[in-house]
């Protein structure tokens, strides 16, 4: 039987070095040809060894593919920056800033940087769309993440997700579990028409009265969980899977920046069906668009 070929192995031959890197947001950037910006002619751009640019074929006019990216006025290698993009798109729960620490041996604040931008751009990538519709059914779920703050305190953070049966997540950290702060994040997301199936949180019953969703429920107080196919397993499943990432690998995250790591974890699961893309949405993502 044909051994897998290594993920890690196709990445290095692909990226063995910061000129194949440069090379590729070049091309990512600009395409093989363009029209040259002073001389006005179609051109080929080729390398400047002393540099991070390639230069016009006719005229000597350099480009810098860099320029205006998150790249640009970065120490980091090139090929840092894409190996710890590759990272977040091989693991299940996660890159720490630790870990990016050790591995590439820079300091802890370059190392979270990079891990807090990947994350901005796997939001943008990811996006936020309606989901649902006539004959589709969307779960809805709110759940606390976190603990006690240092002094003991309650400090958890409520989190409101929806996701359609097979389809994508989306999610909201949210003040209150109110009516008030979760069912505008349904109707704003779940379309008209759609099935939508929660627990027996008071906070849902006007998602039929005032609404007009087909909603129903179970009663996981009475320890119903399943009632032929009402259940809200997929959403459940989800939020295992970013408890498990957040206690296992970042141990703790803040509640100011919890948003960017639910995105993170929203951007694998979105895209688990087709993860080859998913290491190139974000290669493509960074040289074309400025995320802050």
């Amino acid at each position: 039987m044909a051994q897998k070929p290594s993920k890690i192995r196709e990445f290095q031959k692909r990226f063995p070095d910061e000129d194949s890197c440069l090379t590729h947001l070049m091309r990512t950037r600009f395409g093989e040809r363009l029209t040259c910006f002073k001389c006005q002619k179609q051109a080929t751009y080729y390398r400047v060894k002393s540099r991070r640019s390639f230069e016009c074929e006719h005229c000597g006019y350099q480009v810098y593919p860099t320029a205006g990216t998150p790249f640009e006025k970065t120490r980091t290698s090139l090929r840092d920056w894409f190996y710890v993009m590759f990272l977040f798109c091989e693991t299940r729960n996660g890159v720490a800033a630790k870990e990016v620490q050790r591995q590439l041996g820079v300091t802890y604040k370059t190392a979270w940087r990079m891990c807090h931008l990947i994350r901005l751009y796997m939001g943008y990538v990811d996006g936020d769309y309606p989901m649902g519709g006539p004959g589709k059914t969307v779960e809805a779920d709110e759940t606390f993440i976190g603990g006690k703050d240092k002094k003991g305190k309650d400090d958890k953070a409520i989190v409101m997700g929806m996701v359609e049966r097979g389809g994508d997540v989306v999610t909201r950290v949210v003040q209150a579990r109110t009516k008030a702060h979760i069912l505008p994040h349904i109707v704003r997301f779940v379309k008209e028409g759609s099935r939508v199936h929660t627990d027996e949180a008071s906070n849902f019953k006007l998602l039929k009265e005032k609404y007009g969703y087909d909603h129903e429920a179970v009663d996981h107080s009475a320890k119903e969980y399943v009632r032929g196919d009402v259940h809200t397993n997929s959403i459940e499943s989800f939020w295992s899977q970013v408890k498990r990432g957040i206690n296992g690998t970042y141990v703790w995250v803040s509640k100011k920046h919890l948003q960017l790591y639910l995105r993170e974890f929203e951007y694998r699961h979105n895209l688990r069906k087709q993860p080859g893309p998913m290491f190139e949405l974000l290669l493509q993502a960074f040289p074309k668009v400025r995320v802050e």
